[in-house]
């Protein structure tokens, strides 16, 4: 029994209704929906409970897909039916969620629906490469082959964003470490040089230590007052980024800030000839590819570059002559498809752009750890100069004062 979130508009009144409902799939809940008198408008899987760690916990990760498809393309290479396959399958399936869309697909191809058409009704599982691909090994007579090709496709796609992450994860954890570190010693340590000076005549804390000591009385009368606005600022800043003008600011930062931006074009090259050269082996027609291909480049501008080199391979030019002298795209990569079009290897020279850039991103990430490493370490270095300066200096000035009292 899975617990859906849906949105649904009562026919007595007309208003919109959002609440929860347990069902065993998508079909159900809609039936138990349409009983009480209301239109479902959406419904998603939310989890028993419905809570944040239950989110997660039944989400379908990459890896369970990967898994999924390799299964299923070895049990249809073995000769059994779809139907049959996709029973044992399901029974294999650890993932409650893939388990319940399995059953739905099942009764889908058992009411006569393609495979393809039947996973379509499941984007949020499979998107369109992966629907792309199942109609295309369906119409060959290659569903076996279509999805090992997707397993493995899937597989350097996970790889290769894998350690994009990490190289932007590691900077992060950092700095957030080092801002933990700096807002105790300012809150903590610092205001106890104030209190060593506090009535003593004629003495008069250095400027560095009297900053230090403004920045941190507002950290610690106003604490939630800053949290309060780096909480507004976080939540507004996520949605404007998901609206479109946000995601082409994000999208266009992504390939020109230093030292991710080459990485991030890499990562699109890679993933663009990855995905064409799957859809190509696969029988998938050219439109029908560069199509498919916009929508899991995963970024607006080169998904708007792919789109315009649609229209002029509609209008009879060449892939390579349409991608040649676009911004968004490294040169190599309509060198590459141009010697594929005229040897008749579009996917064997798409690959070979895709292996050859996955290597360039693994190498850049490890080219952008050995350039942040010392950056980082510079970074902390001055502000602890900066920090051990302000608790030292009135100690120094506290102690010399004191020796020429004495001399005196």
């Amino acid at each position: 029994m899975l617990t859906y979130t849906y949105t649904a508009r009562d026919l007595k009144t007309g208003h919109k209704v959002e609440a929860e409902v347990q069902a065993e799939n998508e079909k159900a809940a809609a039936q138990l929906l349409a009983e009480r008198g209301l239109t479902p408008l959406d419904i998603e899987v939310k989890g028993e409970g419905g809570s944040f760690l239950s989110h997660f916990r039944n989400r379908v990760k990459t890896k369970q897909k990967v898994i999924f498809s390799r299964q299923l393309s070895t049990l249809i290479n073995a000769g059994l039916p779809l139907v049959q396959s996709l029973n044992t399958v399901k029974g294999q399936t650890n993932n409650r969620v893939l388990r319940a869309i399995t059953g739905e697909i099942i009764r889908d191809v058992e009411g006569g629906s393609t495979l393809s058409d039947a996973m379509a009704r499941h984007p949020r599982v499979f998107n369109n490469v992966y629907t792309s691909l199942v109609a295309a090994g369906e119409a060959s007579g290659t569903l076996d082959t279509s999805l090992e090709r997707l397993s493995t496709q899937q597989e350097k796609d996970a790889e290769i964003v894998a350690k994009v992450r990490g190289a932007l994860i590691y900077p992060l954890i950092v700095l957030l470490v080092l801002v933990a570190v700096v807002t105790f010693m300012l809150t903590t340590v610092l205001p106890q040089v104030q209190t060593l000076y506090e009535g003593l005549p004629g003495a008069e804390l250095p400027i560095v230590t009297r900053v230090l000591l403004a920045v941190s009385n507002v950290l610690v009368r106003y604490w939630w007052v800053i949290l309060i606005i780096l909480a507004i600022v976080a939540f507004l800043g996520t949605r404007w980024a998901q609206t479109p003008p946000g995601r082409r600011v994000v999208d266009e930062l992504k390939m020109r800030i230093w030292p991710v931006g080459s990485l991030f074009k890499k990562l699109y090259m890679a993933r663009f000839a990855r995905t064409g050269a799957t859809l190509v082996g696969s029988g998938v027609p050219m439109i029908k590819m560069l199509s498919t291909t916009a929508d899991a480049v995963g970024n607006i501008h080169v998904a708007e570059s792919i789109r315009k080199a649609t229209e002029q391979v509609k209008g009879g030019k060449t892939l390579s002559e349409s991608l040649s002298g676009d911004p968004y795209f490294l040169d190599l990569v309509p060198d590459m498809i141009k010697i594929g079009e005229q040897s008749g290897q579009l996917e064997s020279m798409m690959g070979k752009v895709a292996d050859y850039y996955e290597k360039e991103v693994d190498n850049q990430v490890k080219a952008i750890s050995t350039t942040i490493e010392p950056g980082l370490m510079i970074i902390v270095g001055i502000l602890a100069l900066i920090i051990v300066a302000a608790i030292l200096l009135p100690i120094y000035s506290l102690a010399g004062n004191n020796l020429l009292q004495q001399l005196r």
